[in-house]
Order: structure tokens, then C-alpha cells, then sequence
């Protein structure tokens, strides 16, 4: 289809992106920029409806996106992720210096997201991911007096531009094999035994672009000091947004690797599920920075999401959303405490949480089934993405995946429930309460009740998802 007739199927594209240039020529006029936040949200309310209306294409601008099912999924994974992010936002203390062009690019980067999940073209796979790559570094140097915030934006350009180094090289290598840039054509051509050595170099190197922007080892190394040293709303996103759209991209090669690779591939994605999961449980440990310890949770938790991907059949993709969908309302739950504590106490550290249990209940209630979905006890959200991803593959057989998995989990469990002893078995150093801003309080209430309605009803949820995730 040509680009003209493909924008009516890109109506909630086009809302976020006029949304955001209209954006930025009222930061000119509006002096209180609280309210460029909410006319961001209305946008995304606007993108919703849209979404919730248009309809289904297979090819749109000449091939290079494909408005399917998969896609409408991650496009609500996207923009839901950016109205929450928007949403706690409004209320984090350390912005309000540089609000203005702070919701203008967050509705860029719901742009950006959307595109991730549709793209069907390398060139437009790697425009899309180097979009979101940038406006990310963006965001995490934001605070742009704040020393720490321009490291990490240091650290994260420097790491990224390596991984997407990486990732360019390794399609470079599948255009010259199959002479075209649409991913159906390359499957085509890569059916050739000839082209399997080719094949494997090129995958590797695609993967590692990919396992960048989802931090999975041995390409984690930037996530802790780049999450701790981002303003923290732009590190609830970081650990939901790009990593959710990666996994989607993943996805997507995923059908034209595997029937090549074959079991190869799926060795390759346990060694790094288990490695994955194994790095971030254990170096969480010793973390005293809540957004440290969060950004070690973080890296396990994508090694979690990697059993689904090594699976590589229906019920493992199935899996794979539905655990995306229970850690985007678990994470963006527990940062959303973060940032309530971190603008009391102007501090990250877990003695902030001292006594909490005391000065805030329902604050502490809410940080403990976040933390409990999140090691995977039930009934909440986590428990039933683990479940439904170590179903998955004893279903297919990796019992040492699952069992290292099982392993895994005793040891998150162990540093969860370290700031749950904190919070309502430490004194506090202090009796005042802890003021909760509205916006705050809010999106806390949206989280809170997706963590547990996930958790308790998990048929409704399950079933949406899998009449979206057929690719």
C-alpha cells in the first residue's frame, strides 16, 4: 500500500505526533507546564481511540509496516506505558525546572514505540530502535543540572551506539544474503543451507542491538548506573517501554531465524535466559539504592521473559505478553512509591523506607504486592506471567531452564522481601506522614488494581491477549 492510502491506518501515529510539535509551541505561551502534561494525556487518550477503531492492514507504506493483531497489542502496551509514565510525571519534584519539552518528547517517544512494534523492514526496525535509542538519551540526561543524569546520558550514548553498531552490521549481512531489506523476502532466501553459516553470524549480532535495549547479559552493563542516575519517571519507563517494544522487534526476527536455527537458536536463548536472570538476582543482593536494586530486578526479569522466547512456539509468545503485561503494571507500581519516597526524602536509599509500614500503611501495603508480584507469588500479576512461562517450557521440555528459573526465584524473593522487613521491622528515624500528589496517588490506584484483577482473574486477560498475539 502506498504511503498516502496507509496514513488512514496511522491515525493514532499521526495524534501523537501532531500532539507533540503542538506541544512544543505552547510551552511558548503556557506558563504552567502541568498543563502541557494533561493536554499530553489527552492526546494519548486521543492515539487510544483511534487505535480502538482502526482497522487491520497487512502491509502499509509500501510493506515497511504491518498493522496486524501483534501489533495493535504493543501499540496499547506503548501508549498505556506512556500515559502512566506521563501520568506520575506530573508530580515528580525534580522536573519542574525543565517541564516544558519533557511531555512533547514522551508523546515522540509513544511515536516511536508504536513504530517498533509494526515495523516489517530492517532499515525501518533499525530507524525505529535508533529513535527510541535517542530520545531515550535524551531523557535520562534531562535533569541537565544534575551530574548524575548527565553521566548515565553518557554512559547510555556510549553503550548504545556500540550495540546499534553491532546491530546494523548483522543486517547488513542478511541484505547482502537475500538482496532485501522486507523480512518475508529474507525468510524466503534464507532457506538455503548456504546461507545458514551467514545466517547464525548475522542473528548474533542482530540479537546483540536487541539484547541492548531489553538489558539482557552480557549487554546489561549500562541499565544500574544508567536507572539510577535518570530522573526516576524516565526510569519507571525504561524498564517497561523500550524493553516491552525490544521484546516485540525480538519476536518479529524470531519468526524468520528459528525455522532456520532451529534448536540452535533455542540453546543459544536458554544460556542467555539463565545468565540473564542469574546476573540480575544475584548482584540485586547488595544493592542499598532502591533504583539500583529495581534496575538488577529489571535485568532478571527480561531473562524471565527469555524462557518464552526460547520456547519459540504459540503457547511461549503467549506467555511472553502476558508476562510483559503483568511487569508493565508491577514496575511502573513499585517506581511509582519511589518517586512518592524520593520526593519526601529527596533520597534513593532503602533506609528512606524505614519504618514505613507506620507513617504511610497503604503505601507500604502497596510497595509489598508489588514486590510479592514481582517475585511471582500468587495470586497477583507476576504469579501468573511466571506461571504461564514455566508452563511453557516444561511443556516443551527445558526442565534446566525451568529449574534454574525455580532457583532464581527463591533468591529475587530474598532481596523483595529485604524491603518489606525494612519498611515494617526497622523503627523509623522519623513520625511525620508522607504527603501523596494526586496525579501520584492516581496512577497508583490504576497499578495497583491491574497487579491484582491480573492476579485474581486471569482468564479475561489471557484470552485478550491471545487473540492479539498471532504474527
Amino acid at each position: 500500500m502506498n504511503a498516502i492510502d496507509s496514513l488512514k491506518f496511522f491515525y493514532p501515529e499521526l495524534w501523537l505526533l501532531g500532539g507533540a510539535f503542538a506541544l512544543i509551541f505552547f510551552d511558548f505561551f503556557i506558563a504552567n507546564k502541568k498543563i502541557l502534561g494533561l493536554l499530553a494525556l489527552g492526546v494519548i487518550g486521543a492515539a487510544v481511540y483511534c487505535a480502538k477503531v482502526s482497522a487491520v492492514s497487512p502491509a502499509l507504506f509500501f510493506g515497511a509496516f504491518q498493522l496486524d493483531t501483534f501489533t495493535h497489542l504493543f501499540r496499547y502496551f506503548a501508549l498505556g506505558i506512556v500515559a502512566i509514565t506521563l501520568l506520575i510525571s506530573l508530580a515528580y519534584r525534580p522536573l519542574k525546572q525543565y517541564e516544558g519539552e519533557y511531555y512533547a518528547l514522551f508523546l515522540l517517544m509513544a511515536f516511536a514505540l508504536t513504530l517498533m512494534a509494526a515495523v516489517t523492514h530492517l532499515m525501518m526496525i533499525f530507524l525505529a530502535i535508533e529513535f527510541v535509542s535517542i530520545l531515550s538519551y535524551l531523557l535520562v540526561g534531562y535533569l541537565k543540572r544534575d551530574m548524575r543524569s548527565k553521566e548515565a546520558a553518557i554512559k547510555y550514548l556510549l553503550f548504545g551506539s556500540i550495540a546499534s553498531g553491532l546491530m546494523l552490521y548483522g543486517m547488513s549481512l542478511l541484505f547482502g544474503a537475500s538482496g532485501s531489506l522486507d523480512l518475508a523476502v529474507i525468510q524466503k532466501k534464507l532457506a538455503h543451507p548456504e546461507f545458514l553459516p551467514l545466517t547464525i553470524v548475522a542473528s548474533l549480532l542482530f540479537l546483540a542491538g536487541v539484547g541492548f535495549k531489553i538489558s539482557m547479559a552480557p549487554f546489561h552493563l549500562w541499565a544500574p548506573d544508567v536507572y539510577e542516575g535518570a530522573p526516576t519517571s524516565v526510569t519507571a519507563f525504561l524498564t517497561v517501554g523500550p524493553k516491552a517494544m525490544g521484546f516485540a522487534v525480538l519476536l518479529r526476527i524470531m519468526t524468520i531465524i528459528d525455522p532456520w536455527l532451529g534448536h540452535q537458536w533455542n540453546g543459544l536463548i536458554i544460556v542467555l535466559s539463565i545468565l540473564t536472570m542469574t546476573i540480575g538476582n544475584i548482584t540485586a543482593i547488595t544493592q542499598n539504592n532502591i533504583k539500583r536494586l529495581l534496575a538488577y530486578s529489571s535485568i532478571a526479569q527480561a531473562g524471565y521473559i527469555l524462557m518464552g522466547i526460547a520456547v519459540a512456539n504459540q503457547t511461549g509468545v503467549t506467555a511472553v505478553a502476558v508476562y510483559l503485561l503483568a511487569y508493565i503494571f508491577t514496575n511502573l507500581g513499585a517506581f511509582t512509591i519511589v518517586i512518592i519516597i524520593s520526593n519526601h526524602f529527596a533520597s534513593d536509599d532503602l533506609q528512606s523506607y524505614e519504618g514505613l509500614a507506620r507513617r504511610a500503611p497503604f503505601l507500604a501495603a502497596s510497595l509489598t504486592i508489588f514486590l510479592l508480584s514481582l517475585a511471582g507469588i500468587p495470586p497477583l500479576a507476576g504469579f501468573i506471567g511466571k506461571f504461564l512461562v514455566f508452563a511453557a517450557v516444561i511443556e516443551a521440555g527445558y526442565i534446566t531452564l525451568a529449574v534454574a528459573a525455580a532457583l532464581n526465584s527463591a533468591v529475587a524473593a530474598y532481596y523483595y522481601f529485604r524491603i518489606i522487613r525494612v519498611m515494617y521491622l526497622t523503627p523509623a528515624k522519623e513520625a511525620a506522614p508522607i504527603p501523596n500528589a494526586i496525579p501520584l496517588f492516581a496512577a497508583l490506584l490504576i497499578l495497583l488494581a491491574g497487579t491484582i484483577l491480573i492476579g485474581i482473574v486471569p482468564a479475561p486477560f489471557i484470552e485478550a491477549v491471545k487473540n492479539l498475539i498471532l504474527i
